[in-house]
């Protein structure tokens, strides 16, 4: 019974681009004021969001794409001011998750919150994901990623980390060893293990 949640960062930067509008980034989050939310929504509502449902659907009729706007899925508040429309995440409703499920659907989450007065927030997918999988008490929650997953060396292949502990990587990310981007990643994974998901992977999607 999977839930499928996801970005779409290099789509957002690519409709960007052609709007001749400028990405900002602040240690690894994009600056997003009121037309780049607007940008956001529509490349993973209107675009990636449908292109998944439609891939998974040449399946059979399984797949069904939701928003975190619906049926107040994800509640967000604003991460820093300085950010503009980035949210975090303060609660999620897995009602509409539990439903499709229920009805054998698979869902199909695009990462778009809202706050109580539905201004609509742009939210890190790997942290929306790890919410998700612990409001619904998930056996697993998996990452797909451009990588085959952690390594102690980030050069070194052999260094890949096959199994670990949330207080090694703790420690791993105190010592600089998981940087940048990946850190999102393993601390959605960290919380979620430590909230009752039983396992987290990342893996070369």
């Amino acid at each position: 019974r999977p839930v499928v949640v996801h970005g779409g960062g290099p789509q957002i930067d690519d409709l960007m681009r052609r709007l001749g509008k400028q990405t900002e980034f602040r240690n690894g989050l994009r600056v997003t004021d009121a037309e780049t939310v607007d940008i956001a929504r529509m490349v993973l509502i209107g675009q990636v969001n449908p292109q998944i449902v439609a891939a998974i659907n040449t399946h059979g009729p399984i797949a069904v794409g939701v928003s975190g706007e619906d049926a107040g899925l994800i509640k967000a508040t604003a991460r820093d001011p300085e950010l503009g429309f980035v949210g975090d995440v303060t609660a999620i409703n897995p009602t509409i998750l539990r439903g499709l499920l229920d009805d054998t659907f698979i869902p199909v989450v695009a990462t778009i919150g809202t706050d109580d007065l539905g201004q609509a927030y742009n939210i890190n997918a790997d942290t929306v994901a790890g919410a998700i999988a612990e409001a619904l008490g998930a056996e697993k929650l998996i990452y797909l990623t451009d990588i085959e997953g952690l390594r102690r060396q980030v050069d070194d292949p052999a260094s890949l980390i096959r199994q670990t502990t949330p207080d090694e990587l703790d420690r791993l990310i105190a010592e600089g060893i998981i940087a940048g981007g990946m850190i999102p990643k393993v601390d959605s994974c960290v919380q979620a293990v430590r909230n009752g998901v039983r396992r987290a992977h990342i893996l070369d999607g």
